[in-house]
């Protein structure tokens, strides 16, 4: 913290000490950026609103996230609207860079809020940021009457201009916070919520049974297989037990045989597998059948 603290003064300092740019100034710096990529005169117009960048991001402490952060982001935001920027418009810089340095700020406010993404919308982004505020102007004009929470959810929403469920949706995520899973469990002293969470890995019986079954097939495999010419075995094993299947043009240029054929003694040696199968197990012949 005490590292931040320094830093962000240190940054705040060097901004606050830069030139201040006349009107004329900025747009010769903003044309020769966009005419000419004119890296010194981009370098001089951001480093002369750097304490606009600086001076809304400390609007942002509140919401827990480090001052140096913060100011980078409208750092970020103060860089995209000077690329963007289009001088002739009559508009002067900091009236446009604004949008994008708040913008870039809240965005990253909104990804570090929660592990759990907060919102994405417009709608979702106003409530998260003015929902506090447009709940306490209600209830100071409300003159100490009491509203019901369905009802303020939907004065709000009617307030900010956005679909209710969109209010439903931030008012619970914002009166949760995030928790480790190694917290203690109340009135479970020692025990931890991550002991707490299903393992979704296969249990022991279940793994039995599938390395039982799988031995099973293979034994079936085998002994089918001994009906196969050793060019159909090849065939078989090449096109249907590799993770990666030959293709039937690369079989038949090292077999010296047409694709037709090779598809041939393909369907010819899978039928002799069939009817093997089909003598010691029906379900592995199915299985085989839809490979």
């Amino acid at each position: 913290m005490a590292l931040d603290d320094t830093l962000s003064r240190s940054v705040t300092r060097k901004a606050m000490s830069a030139e201040m740019l006349d009107a004329e100034t900025e747009l010769q710096l903003a044309r020769a950026w966009r005419d000419n990529r004119d890296e010194r005169a981009l370098h001089r117009l951001v480093t002369a609103y750097m304490r606009l960048a600086v001076s809304m991001a400390a609007k942002y402490r509140r919401y827990g996230a480090p001052m140096p952060d913060l100011i980078q982001e409208a750092g970020v935001g103060l860089m995209k609207a000077a690329d963007k920027f289009d001088p002739d418009r009559g508009v002067r810089f900091s009236t446009y860079a604004v949008w994008w340095i708040k913008a870039s700020i809240q965005d990253y406010v909104m990804r570090n809020w929660s592990m759990v993404r907060t919102g994405s919308t417009s709608s979702q982004k106003a409530l998260f940021f003015n929902m506090r505020r447009v709940r306490a102007k209600l209830e100071r004009e409300a003159g100490g009457d009491t509203i019901d929470g369905q009802t303020m959810r939907e004065m709000i929403a009617t307030e900010v201009g956005v679909p209710l469920r969109d209010v439903e949706m931030m008012e619970a995520r914002l009166s949760g916070s995030d928790f480790s899973l190694n917290a203690q469990q109340a009135g479970d002293e020692g025990r931890e919520w991550l002991e707490a969470l299903e393992d979704e890995s296969p249990q022991a019986d279940e793994t039995v049974t599938a390395n039982h079954d799988t031995l099973r097939a293979r034994a079936w495999l085998t002994d089918a297989m001994q009906a196969l010419t050793d060019r159909e075995k090849m065939i078989v094993v090449e096109r249907k037990l590799r993770d990666d299947p030959r293709t039937l043009e690369s079989l038949g240029t090292e077999l010296g045989l047409s694709k037709e054929r090779i598809r041939q003694l393909e369907a010819q040696a899978l039928k002799k597998l069939r009817k093997r199968l089909e003598a010691s197990n029906v379900s592995a012949a199915e299985m085989l059948a839809s490979a």
